[in-house]
C-alpha cells in the first residue's frame, strides 16, 4: 500500500522502515533534509515539500503524521487540509489530545477528507517488537488502512492466548485495536500513558526504599547492602511484578547500578495531565495517577535515586533525553 509519512524522528522513521520492508511504498518527507535522505537511501522515495509529497501519492491518498503533538501537528494538519482533496486520508499517529481529533475531523469532513487517530506505542523498539496501536476513525477508513496497521503491529508473537475471547475482535491479539470513532484511539493511548506513569512510579519507588535499606539512620544489624540490578533481574524470572518496564529498568541498572549518568529529571508530554482532566470530567477517583504526575513536578525541584529511575526507564523505552540537565549517555 502507498502511504506519506511526515516526521522522521525516531518513532516515524522506523515507522517508514518497518512499513517499507513489508513491501509497502512510502513517501517520506521531513523539515530536516538529512532524515529524508537518510530513508531515500534506505528505499523509501523522498519529498522536498508537502506539496510535493501530496503529488507523488495517488488517490485517495493517505497521509500518516508522526509530530510532536500541539501547534507543530495543528500546523500540519491545516496545510494538508488545503492540499488534499475528498477521499484522502489523514492519520494523526503522534500524542494529540484526544479533543483536538474530534475538532480535526470535522472541519476535515466538511471538505471530504477523512481523519484517523491512532494513538502509538513502542518507543524505540517499535522497528523490532512492532508498534500497539489504538486507532479511532470511521469504520470504512480503518478497514481501508488495515494493511498498514497490520504490518506496523507487533503480531501475536509467543504470548499466550487469553481464555473466553471467541468472537470478539482478532486485531487485538495482534497488537492493534479500532477503538471506536475519532478521538478514541488518542483518548485510549493518553490513558494507557497515564497508567504507564503509575506504574514507572511504583517500580520508581519501590527499588528508592531498596537502596536506602543501609542508611545510617537505620540499625547497624537492620541494614542491607542490596544489589538492585540483580534484584531487578530476578524480578523479571517468574515474578507476579514482570513487564517490559520491569525489562528495561534491569537494562539501565546493568549498565549503571548507581545511574549516575541521570539527574532525576524527569519530563512529562501531557498526556498524564489529561488524563486526570479527563478523571475529573468523569468523577472518577485516579490517586495513583495523580501522584504519579505530581512527582514528576516535584522531581524538577530536587532529584531522589527513584527519579533517576523514572529517568532511566524513559530513556530505554522511548529514547527521551532529559532536560535541564541531560542524560549523560
Amino acid at each position: 500500500m502507498q502511504i506519506g509519512i511526515i516526521g522522521l524522528g525516531k518513532m516515524g522513521a522506523n515507522i517508514t522502515r518497518r512499513l517499507h520492508r513489508d513491501g509497502h511504498d512510502c513517501v517520506v518527507y521531513d523539515t530536516d533534509a538529512s532524515a529524508i535522505k537518510t530513508l531515500v537511501g534506505e528505499g523509501a522515495q523522498g519529498a522536498d515539500t508537502i506539496q510535493a509529497m501530496v503529488n507523488e501519492l495517488s488517490q485517495p491518498r493517505a497521509i500518516w503524521l508522526m509530530l510532536p503533538s500541539g501547534e507543530i501537528t495543528e500546523n500540519a494538519v491545516n496545510d494538508l487540509a488545503k492540499l488534499l482533496g475528498k477521499g484522502d486520508i489523514l492519520i494523526d499517529g503522534g500524542n494529540s489530545f484526544y479533543k483536538d481529533d474530534v475538532r480535526r475531523a470535522k472541519m476535515l469532513a466538511g471538505a471530504g477528507i477523512h481523519y484517523v487517530d491512532v494513538g502509538t506505542s513502542g518507543g524505540v523498539w517499535g522497528l523490532e517488537r512492532g508498534f500497539c496501536m489504538m486507532i479511532g476513525g470511521e469504520t470504512n477508513i480503518v478497514q481501508h488502512l488495515d494493511p498498514i496497521f497490520k504490518t506496523l503491529a507487533p503480531g501475536a508473537g509467543s504470548i499466550d492466548k487469553t481464555p473466553n475471547r471467541k468472537g470478539r475482535d482478532p486485531r487485538a491479539e495482534l497488537g492493534y485495536i479500532h477503538a471506536g470513532p475519532n478521538g478514541a484511539g488518542h483518548f485510549v493511548k493518553m490513558v494507557h500513558n497515564g497508567i504507564e506513569y503509575g506504574l514507572m512510579q511504583a517500580y520508581a519507588e519501590g527499588f528508592d526504599v531498596l537502596r536506602n535499606k543501609n542508611a545510617d539512620a537505620l540499625p547497624a544489624d537492620q541494614r542491607y547492602d542490596l544489589d538492585m540490578a540483580d534484584i531487578a533481574e530476578v524480578w523479571r524470572r517468574g515474578s507476579v511484578i514482570s513487564s517490559w518496564l520491569l525489562d528495561l529498568t534491569a537494562s539501565a541498572l546493568s549498565q549503571d547500578a548507581a545511574l549516575s549518568a541521570y539527574s532525576g529529571f524527569v519530563a512529562d508530554s501531557g498526556e498524564g495531565r489529561w488524563t486526570l482532566e479527563a478523571a475529573i470530567e468523569e468523577a472518577v477517583p485516579v490517586n495513583v495517577l495523580a501522584a504519579s504526575l505530581f512527582a514528576r513536578f516535584r522531581s524538577r525541584e530536587e532529584h531522589t535515586f527513584g527519579e533517576k529511575l523514572l529517568s532511566a526507564m524513559r530513556q530505554e523505552f522511548g529514547g527521551h533525553i532529559e532536560q535541564g540537565g541531560g542524560a549523560k549517555k
